[in-house]
C-alpha cells in the first residue's frame, strides 16, 4: 500500500472477501456501518444478536441490512460443536455445561465464531469495555506463536500541506499499563509490521524523558534496554532509543541530541514507556495535531480482533470493520 487509504484496503478485501462479526447486532451505529458495508460485497457483515430484535432496530433506525448474516446463540444450529470446540481451548479450566453457559454473552459467542472459522474477523465493544473483547480473544483465538502478549496501537492520520497524508503509529496506548523491557521488544515488533499494512515505512522511536543517556532513572534503564533487545532481534526496520519525543520528529534538535542517526528527527512510529504516556501522547496528537485516530488496533492474536470505543460513532464503526478485515 503505497499511501494511507481505505480504497487500498477495499481493493485487497474485493480481491478476497471478508467476513465480520459485530457482537452488539441491534447497536444503532453498528447497523448503519453495517448497512455501508452491505453495499459492497467484499465485507459481509455477521450480527450477534436475536434475528426479530436485530430487524426491528434496522427498520425504526432506517437501515437496509438485507444480505447481512444474523445469528444468536440460543438459535445456532453449531452450538454443541462451539461448546466441544471451546472446552477443549479451555483446556480443562472449564466444563461443558459452564462454557454452554458462558457462550450465551455476545462477546464469547462472537469470538468462537473467528476460533472456529465461521467468520475472519470481529469487531466489539460498543457498549463494553476493552476488557471484555480481549479477554474472549486471549482465551479462545489466543496469541500467534512466538508471542505472549497481545498489545495495541493507534494509527493516526492528517492532511498534509503537499496534498499528502501524514501517517503516525502509537503504541501502546490501551493495552499494557506497564510493560517489561521484553514485553517492549514484542510491542516494538509488531508496531512495526502493522504500520506497514497501512503504507508506512516504519523509523521507530522508543520514547522516554532522556535521549542516549541524558538523563537516568528506573524508566529510562527500561527503555535503553528494550532499544538494545531489539537491536539483537536483527529487525527489519529501523529503531532508535532511548529518545525525547523532540529528538525524534526535529531534525535540528536530533543533529544536537542523537547526531548520525538515520530515525532521530525522522521517526514515524513510537514506542511508549506505559499506558499513562501512550494514552495521554496519542490524545494529545488528536486533540491539539488534528489528527484522525484509528484504534486501538489488537495486535499479537492469531485472527484479528479488534475493540471499538464506547463512544465511537458510526463512520469510526465503518472504519474499523475495513482496517479489522484488512489485517486478517
Amino acid at each position: 500500500m503505497e499511501n494511507f487509504g481505505f480504497g487500498a484496503m477495499i481493493d485487497k478485501l474485493k480481491k478476497a472477501p471478508k467476513t465480520i462479526v459485530f457482537t452488539e447486532g441491534t447497536d444503532p451505529r453498528i447497523l448503519e456501518a453495517s448497512a455501508r458495508l452491505l453495499a459492497g460485497t467484499w465485507l459481509t457483515p455477521i450480527l450477534v444478536g436475536r434475528e426479530n430484535e436485530v430487524w426491528h432496530a434496522a427498520e425504526e433506525a432506517g437501515f437496509n441490512i438485507r444480505g447481512a448474516t444474523i445469528i444468536h446463540p440460543e438459535s445456532y444450529e453449531k452450538m454443541d460443536e462451539m461448546v466441544y470446540r471451546m472446552s477443549e481451548l479451555r483446556k480443562g479450566k472449564m466444563t461443558e455445561e459452564q462454557c454452554r453457559e458462558t457462550l450465551r454473552q455476545p462477546n464469547y459467542f462472537g469470538t468462537m465464531l473467528v476460533a472456529m472459522g465461521e467468520a475472519d474477523c470481529l469487531l466489539g465493544g460498543a457498549t463494553y469495555s476493552t476488557a471484555d473483547t480481549v479477554r474472549p480473544a486471549l482465551q479462545l483465538i489466543k496469541t500467534k506463536p512466538g508471542n505472549k502478549i497481545v498489545s495495541s496501537c493507534f494509527i493516526l492520520v492528517r492532511p498534509h500541506a503537499t496534498g499528502d497524508r501524514e501517517v503516525l503509529a502509537m503504541a501502546d496506548c490501551a493495552i499494557n499499563i506497564k510493560p517489561t523491557e521484553d514485553e517492549l521488544v514484542e510491542i516494538t515488533t509488531e508496531v512495526a509490521h502493522c504500520a506497514r499494512v497501512f503504507g508506512v515505512e516504519p523509523k521507530v522511536a522508543m520514547l522516554s524523558y532522556s535521549t542516549k543517556g541524558s538523563g537516568s532513572g528506573e524508566d529510562v534503564d527500561k527503555m535503553r534496554h528494550a532499544f538494545e533487545k531489539v537491536l539483537e532481534t536483527k529487525p527489519d526496520f529501523e529503531v532508535e532509543g532511548e529518545l525525547q519525543f523532540d529528538a525524534a520528529v526535529s531534525p535540528r534538535t536530533a543533529a544536537t541530541k542523537c547526531p548520525g542517526s538515520t530515525v532521530a528527527g525522522y521517526a514515524n512510529t513510537f514506542i511508549f514507556p506505559d499506558i499513562n504516556a501512550g494514552n495521554i501522547g496519542y490524545k494529545i496528537a488528536q486533540r491539539l495535531g488534528s489528527f484522525d485516530a484509528y484504534g486501538p488496533i489488537l495486535l499479537g492474536l492469531n485472527a484479528p480482533v479488534n475493540d471499538l470505543s464506547r463512544g465511537c460513532n458510526a463512520q469510526e464503526v465503518y472504519s474499523m470493520a475495513i482496517i479489522t478485515a484488512a489485517l486478517s
